[in-house]
Parts: structure tokens; C-alpha cells; sequence
């Protein structure tokens, strides 16, 4: 097995620390239900959104709408963070 990102590692150590089963243990499936979880959560807490419209005839004064295209990709890059995690978990 190859090493774990320090992100991955902990929520690998996390689902380990809860599941009845050692981590080396053949029937421990932690690292697969841990990453099942992440790609809920980027569902649930970060939804995939298409980006936020722009251009000529938008009703939003240029601040707000440079202010919500920042926090659109903040949103989308929390998102493919947390479906790293869950890809890293599952590709070990």
C-alpha cells in the first residue's frame, strides 16, 4: 500500500478507529465507506453548481458579482478536495 496524503491518512485513521475490524484486517472496508461518506458530504454540503452567470444585461451590480464568483470557487474547490480524498481512499 502506498502512502496516504496527511488528509486521507486521517480520515482513514478515523474510520479505523470506529469499525471492529483492524485496518490490516480483510474484512475491514472503512477506506471504502470513509470515502462513500466524503462524496455525500461534497453532495450535500458543496453541491455541484454550474458557474454563476456573466456578461452584459446581469442584475447584479460587477462587485457582487466578482464577490459571488470568488466564493463559487471557493465552493468548487472544497468540492474537488473533499472527491480527492474519497478517489485516494478508494484507489488504495
Amino acid at each position: 500500500m502506498t502512502d496516504l496524503s496527511p488528509a486521507a491518512q486521517a480520515v482513514l485513521d478515523a474510520a479505523n478507529g470506529r469499525s471492529s475490524y483492524g485496518p490490516d484486517d480483510c474484512l475491514s472496508e472503512s477506506r471504502w465507506i470513509a470515502a462513500a461518506a466524503l462524496r455525500a458530504a461534497a453532495d450535500q454540503v458543496v453541491p455541484e453548481q454550474s458557474e454563476p452567470p456573466c456578461g452584459e444585461g446581469e442584475p447584479w451590480p460587477q462587485s457582487y458579482q466578482l464577490m459571488a464568483d470568488s466564493k463559487w470557487e471557493q465552493r468548487q474547490k472544497t468540492r474537488a478536495e473533499l472527491l480527492a480524498i474519497a478517489a485516494e481512499l478508494e484507489d488504495q
